[in-house]
């Protein structure tokens, strides 16, 4: 027979504990109860329990250092009470590790949902820790790989240190209920690292909600976060479940915070701090258990001061803030990145067995990533596009250019472009005009960089220079921008003439059904999943 749960309360209000214990017996929770600090560690020391209750205010001391020394030592989780208003003293108890909070006067409700969840904690800890050992030829114990150990190594790509301290880093939130900051540049992985949170949390079995803060209009923001009733509103012609709802008991995961208004951030700051959502049209408020997962590549802490966030609601949510490395600071992971990236394209593609060269590999490990993992893959995906094989060798990256390689600056690339192993001689675009025969003034003078040209700029005619010194001829909304708009003309010039057949078009533009289909995409022109044309 299982055997009975079993919990330790620490609290020096006798009638508050007697209640506390009543609760747990009448849940099949037995209990021991300490009215000081001394008690409390001499139960830890003679007795093992599934969770522990503590208050912050003791007689003989502080419950923050029984938080500090139980979760130092052991796995258990530990939930801390509090007087109401006293949330930021509960949030430094929630920075060193305690598993949630509950405030006084204490709600019988909120205290179940927190033990169970506790628990529930627990129990997941134990479930996917293999204590068991297996030994090699010198018979020396082999350490065991947990679950979640195999899951964060399905999902985060890379060996390196920065990885290895996010991977324990997210383990030990998973444990916890507290509210979690990530933040990092664009494509480091935020909904990654919130989803791994989830997954390994004891709220895995309920439901994981990301929303774009920034994708959501301003008139719609209330309604989409806590819903509304059926004619609250013009347009509201039935009722409709706000996003705290549909994350309750789960994860609600808010990318991108820093573009919510001011007005929205009152509303969700009150959600955080009662847990509860009133629906538009509605009268009553609903309880709603949730973790907050919150990210932005924006400095959140400088968008504050400016006056652009408020600030109480920036101490609730960020309780945990977590940096997420930049790819550029794990460069030891983009052999392994990449070829996993090469793997996963071969089989959404159906292309069969790729593979990267050695000066491929070189050239990208060199490169600076400016939109991190997101950046590399988008590599990828255009060298397999641009390739006519299954090898993918270092010019089919397109990575020459000051910008790109860290290690040369443009002037380099003027007076020797044979020492970069990376280069392609195979001039794209010639820039013209050029400037007093001055490359870089030219290159301000087109608002592009020096990574937009992958080959040496040829020097123009005196002539030529004459005929276009005004800087009216050139392109006012940027080289790129118009460089795009003329491809997405000649593009549909073509489908026009095939009347619609991709194959032939590609052939009308000299180009591979792969490469005008890359192209498509990315210029937004669409492309169907299904092409009945293709080679």
């Amino acid at each position: 027979m299982q055997s009975k749960a079993t919990a330790l309360i620490i609290d020096d209000e006798t009638d508050l504990c007697h209640l506390m214990k009543l609760t747990l017996n009448k849940m099949g929770i037995a209990s021991d109860v300490a009215y000081d600090v001394k008690s409390a560690r001499d139960f830890l020391a003679s007795k093992t329990y599934d969770f522990c209750l503590t208050d912050l205010a003791l007689p003989d001391g502080s419950g923050m250092d029984l938080v500090k020394q139980i979760t130092s030592q052991t796995d258990m989780p530990v939930a801390v009470i509090t007087a109401h208003g006293n949330e930021m003293i509960a949030i430094e108890a929630l920075k060193l590790g305690a598993f949630d909070f509950v405030n006084k006067p204490l709600e019988l409700p909120r205290l179940r949902a927190l033990v169970e969840s506790a628990l529930k904690a627990g129990a997941d800890i134990r479930a996917n820790t293999d204590t068991s050992q297996s030994f090699d030829t010198q018979n020396q114990p082999i350490a065991q790989k947990t679950t979640d150990d195999t899951l964060l190594d399905q999902r985060l790509i890379g060996d390196s240190l920065p990885m290895q301290q996010l991977r324990n880093t997210i383990k030990k939130l998973a444990r916890s209920q507290a509210p979690v900051f990530l933040w990092g540049g664009s494509g480091t992985g935020k909904e990654v690292v919130s989803r791994l949170i989830h997954d390994l949390s004891p709220r895995r079995d309920g439901s994981f909600v990301p929303v774009n803060c920034g994708a959501i209009p301003s008139e719609l923001m209330e309604s989409e976060f806590f819903g509304h009733k059926k004619g609250s509103f013009t347009g509201a012609t039935a009722d409709k479940i706000g996003l705290f709802q549909q994350a309750d008991g789960g994860t609600l995961f808010l990318d991108e915070v820093a573009d919510l208004p001011l007005a929205m951030q009152v509303k969700l700051l009150r959600a955080i701090q009662e847990k509860t959502v009133r629906a538009i049209g509605d009268t009553k408020e609903v309880p709603v258990d949730i973790r907050i997962v919150c990210a932005t590549h924006k400095d959140l802490a400088a968008l504050v001061q400016k006056g652009a966030f408020r600030q109480d609601l920036f101490y609730r949510i960020n309780v945990i803030e977590v940096k997420l490395p930049a790819l550029n600071e794990r460069r030891a992971d983009i052999p392994m990145l990449a070829k996993h990236f090469l793997g996963i394209i071969a089989k959404d593609w159906q292309l069969g067995g790729l593979s990267l060269t050695d000066g491929a590999i070189t050239a990208l490990s060199h490169h600076n990533y400016k939109g991190n993992v997101r950046e590399l893959r988008n590599i990828l995906e255009r060298a397999v596009t641009l390739s006519d094989s299954q090898t993918i060798d270092a010019h089919h990256l397109m990575l020459s250019g000051d910008d790109d390689v860290e290690t040369l600056s443009f002037d380099d690339f003027e007076m020797d472009n044979t020492h970069s192993p990376y280069y392609d001689k195979r001039p794209i675009y010639t820039p013209q005009p050029i400037i007093k025969e001055n490359r870089t003034s030219t290159i301000q003078g087109l608002q592009i960089s020096g990574a937009a040209n992958y080959g040496t700029i040829k020097k123009a005619d005196n002539h030529q220079n004459a005929d276009h010194q005004k800087s009216e001829n050139l392109p006012q909304e940027g080289l790129e921008a118009y460089l795009s708009e003329q491809e997405k003309q000649l593009i549909s010039t073509a489908l026009i003439r095939s009347h619609g057949n991709k194959t032939q078009a590609a052939k009308l533009l000299g180009m591979t059904f792969r490469q005008l289909r890359y192209r498509m995409d990315k210029l937004g022109l669409g492309t169907d999943d299904h092409d009945d044309d293709e080679e």
